[in-house]
């Protein structure tokens, strides 16, 4: 299954990442998905709560899942997946990105922001049928008018 994203959406989502460095930033990505392709129409900048560690941690408060719930159904979208940045760590993702996944099905995406700069940007599914068998899968990002693509560091 393939992750489609606009140039625009790609830019902003790696732009957000710039922007919070040495932070980590988060968001969720609202669209729709087929059998093989999510498709990206929105993205929603979400706030890092994480205070402890945000520079290698991120949480999406339950109020803005389910605002971005409420505004997928108001525009026939749904919740196709998540992004977070990587301040100066590759663009792979952790055993504690594993750990806090849970919605299967979606797509998960990783750019490393390395100095301050967004460099590689890695999506990878959700697998599974529930939260015993979950796995994490490459995923390929399709931007309009290119080849799939997936960064590898």
């Amino acid at each position: 299954m393939t992750l489609k994203l606009s140039n625009p959406l790609y830019r902003e989502l790696r732009a957000h990442g710039e922007e919070t460095y040495p932070h980590e930033c988060c968001g969720i990505l609202l669209g729709s998905a087929d059998g093989s392709e999510i498709t990206v129409q929105r993205l929603l900048r979400a706030g890092n709560t994480r205070t402890d560690s945000a520079h290698n941690r991120y949480n999406i408060a339950p109020q803005e899942l389910i605002s971005a719930q409420r505004e997928a159904r108001q525009a026939g979208l749904e919740i196709v997946g998540f992004y977070h940045s990587h301040p100066d760590h590759p663009a792979q993702w952790s055993a504690t990105d594993f750990a806090e996944a849970h919605w299967l099905g979606c797509a998960y995406v990783i750019t490393a922001v390395e100095q301050g700069r967004a460099t590689v940007t890695n999506s990878f599914l959700l697998a599974g049928t529930r939260e015993e068998d979950k796995s994490f899968r490459p995923q390929s990002i399709v931007l309009p008018s290119s080849a799939p693509h997936l960064d590898s560091d």
